[in-house]
């Protein structure tokens, strides 16, 4: 199924500056960016994994199962970063899903 989108003079021709090793085509140009972008997400979401897992020591299926909100007394820190990791979690999913959609497309 094709598509057809309008962008303006400006979004086009920057998307034409890109070289992506002199690739011409539009729409491939486009994947890469939209590939870039899922990656940089994952990046993002699971270096917010990674240091809340090194300051609680344990995964965030661990922090749920042992009620570390409740045990820290529902402090501001615990739940801000209850609420950081879970984001996190969900991110790394989605954009894990996101990726594979896009890769199937191609």
């Amino acid at each position: 199924m094709s598509v057809t989108i309008t962008v303006s003079e400006g979004v086009a021709r920057h998307l034409n500056s890109l070289s992506f090793d002199q690739v011409g085509d539009i729409d491939i140009k486009l994947r890469i960016l939209l590939d870039a972008e899922y990656r940089r997400r994952l990046a993002r979401h699971s270096l917010t994994g990674r240091e809340l897992a090194r300051k609680y020591s344990m995964s965030f299926e661990e922090f749920e199962e042992q009620q570390m909100t409740r045990h820290k007394g529902y402090s501001w820190d615990a739940e801000s970063d209850a609420i950081a990791w879970e984001t996190a979690a969900d991110g790394i999913r989605t954009v894990r899903r996101q990726l594979a959609e896009l890769t199937a497309e191609r």
